[in-house]
């Protein structure tokens, strides 16, 4: 039985999504076939696995648009606790590169699970607010649940390691804890041990902290840990305001690490200049104003909270990135939403636009 007050998804949230994923597909080619011509013997080796990786999540964004708000509703808590299995058992038999083990395989199939917490720790804290609204201004009652389990999620990511993710997935919860009204007094405390908690992991690992003062003078390890930085600023700024056009860069000439991944950001800013660099920044301000649009429309308290929370997920993770690539934030690892190379970034960021489209059908008019 159709349900009378569903309508068509956002078109323009739809529409910003694809215009990203085709740049983003242009971008990976554009960045990647010199480097996999010589490393693979075919430039078109990564291109080939984004068309893959952006077909099985528009299948994700279709299916996860068609699924009822009371669905993911119901099971919000099963989803996490999956989702928490799965990061147990990439410590325990996780596939390691790059002296990090967040891959995990079964079969020909091989993902981060790290990427599906991002989703589930959104509509499960959407969930338990919505179910603790009255307590929302007692630290206790309101804001510690939520906390205890993003403090277990974030030592399992950590584990890994991975700082970055445990970053991104804090830091969009708290914003997420922000939009739903709690506290400021419990805000400041949480920003403040928040900020200790990433000082800590910092101190821990040598080389985040080599990470730490590459960012505050990259100059001073040019060839070494300021390498990435420098090489990033060096490829935005010969783009001037036009690009070298596309094709064109040479940063991606094996200069730059992580071309087609973390950095994408700057051989797009190199080759498609000023101009394209600012256009994918007003794609994803589109975005995050179309995302809060529908959230402040939802049907109810809890897809409002989901519905913030994606848009939260998303443009906090592609503010992170450009932070990085502009040399406003220290390396990270965090690759740039629809537009890096990625399978479960791009599956499951996909699938989290289609949520944010499923709730979209069900907005009140105004």
């Amino acid at each position: 039985m159709l349900d009378k007050n569903r309508h068509a998804p956002d078109f323009i949230i739809f529409f910003v999504t694809l215009i990203l994923l085709s740049i983003g597909i242009i971008m990976v080619f554009s960045s990647s076939a010199y480097s996999t011509l010589l490393s693979h013997g075919d430039q078109y080796f990564y291109l080939k696995r984004q068309l893959i990786n952006a077909f099985i999540g528009f299948i994700a964004l279709v299916f996860a648009m068609n699924i009822h708000y009371r669905v993911l509703y119901r099971f919000a808590a099963p989803i996490l606790l999956i989702t928490l299995g799965l990061l147990v058992l990439t410590l325990l038999i996780g596939k390691v590169s790059g002296g990090a083990g967040r891959w995990i395989g079964f079969g020909g199939i091989v993902f981060q699970p790290s990427e599906i917490v991002k989703l589930a720790m959104v509509i499960f804290v959407a969930k338990s607010l919505s179910l603790n609204q009255k307590y929302l201004k007692y630290f206790g009652k309101g804001l510690l649940p939520q906390l205890v389990i993003l403090g277990i999620v974030c030592a399992l990511i950590l584990a890994q390691p991975d700082l970055g993710t445990a970053v991104a997935v804090a830091g969009t919860v708290y914003l997420l804890l922000a939009v739903a009204g709690a506290k400021i007094l419990h805000l400041g405390l949480l920003a403040v041990g928040g900020l200790l908690a990433v000082v800590a992991a910092i101190i821990a690992e040598p080389y985040r902290l080599r990470r730490i003062m590459a960012f505050i003078n990259p100059y001073e390890d040019p060839i070494g840990a300021g390498f990435q930085t420098i090489q990033s600023l060096l490829a935005l700024g010969s783009g001037g305001l036009f690009g070298m056009g596309l094709g064109n860069g040479r940063q991606k000439l094996l200069y730059i690490p992580e071309r087609h991944t973390d950095f994408i950001y700057a051989i797009l800013g190199e080759e498609l200049g000023f101009i394209g660099a600012a256009f994918i920044l007003i794609l994803f301000v589109i975005f995050v104003w179309r995302g809060f649009k529908i959230a402040v429309t939802a049907p109810d308290y809890f897809t409002s909270l989901v519905a913030a929370g994606v848009t939260i997920m998303i443009s906090f993770q592609a503010l992170m990135n450009i932070g990085v690539v502009t040399g406003s934030l220290p390396v990270t690892g965090i690759t740039l939403p629809f537009i890096s190379y990625g399978g479960s970034s791009l599956v499951f960021t996909l699938a989290g636009v289609g949520v944010l489209l499923g709730i979209s059908r069900y907005t009140k008019s105004t």
